[in-house]
C-alpha cells in the first residue's frame, strides 16, 4: 500500500509539487528516489530546500512501508525516538510499546493509541523489510 507524499507528516506543499515534476508522487517513488546521501542532496537542490528537509521525509516514508504506521502512529513513534525502519527493527516491541504509551499519555497525539501486538507487528515488519536507505 502505498501513501501520497502530500500525506507525509512534514511535507511542505512547495516541496511535493516540486517532487511531483520529479514523478515522485508517492512513499515508495521517494524512497528510491531518496535512497543515498547523494541522491537526498540531489533532491534538495532541485526542490529548493535542505537536505535535511528530504531525509526527514525519506524517513516518512520508508515508515510508511510498514502496513499500520501512518499519520499519528508515526508521529509518536518519531516522538518516541525511533523515526526510521532501521531503528524501528532494532527495538524491542515490550520497550517499544511503554515509551510510544508514555508518549501518548504525556502529549495526548490519539484517543487510540497501538496496542502492543500493533507494535510488536511492526517491529517484525521492519526486521523483514529490505533496507532502502542509506546513511
Amino acid at each position: 500500500m502505498t501513501t501520497p507524499v502530500r500525506d507525509l507528516e512534514g511535507a511542505a506543499d512547495d516541496i511535493v509539487d516540486k517532487l511531483a515534476e520529479r514523478g515522485i508522487k508517492d512513499n515508495e517513488q521517494l524512497v528510491k528516489a531518496a535512497a543515498t546521501p547523494a541522491q537526498r542532496k540531489e533532491l534538495a537542490s532541485f526542490c529548493g530546500c535542505e537536505s535535511a528537509d528530504i531525509l526527514h521525509l525519506a524517513n516518512r516514508a520508508d515508515l510508511a512501508r510498514i502496513r499500520g504506521i501512518s499519520g499519528v502512529y508515526s508521529d509518536l513513534l518519531e516522538i518516541a525516538g525511533v523515526d526510521t525502519v532501521k531503528e524501528l527493527a532494532t527495538r524491542r516491541a515490550d520497550h517499544l510499546f511503554a515509551k510510544i504509551a508514555e508518549t501518548n499519555d504525556r502529549d495526548r497525539l490519539t484517543t487510540k493509541p497501538p496496542t502492543q501486538p500493533m507494535v510488536q507487528n511492526w517491529v517484525s515488519q521492519a526486521k523483514s523489510l529490505p533496507a532502502m536507505l542509506t546513511y
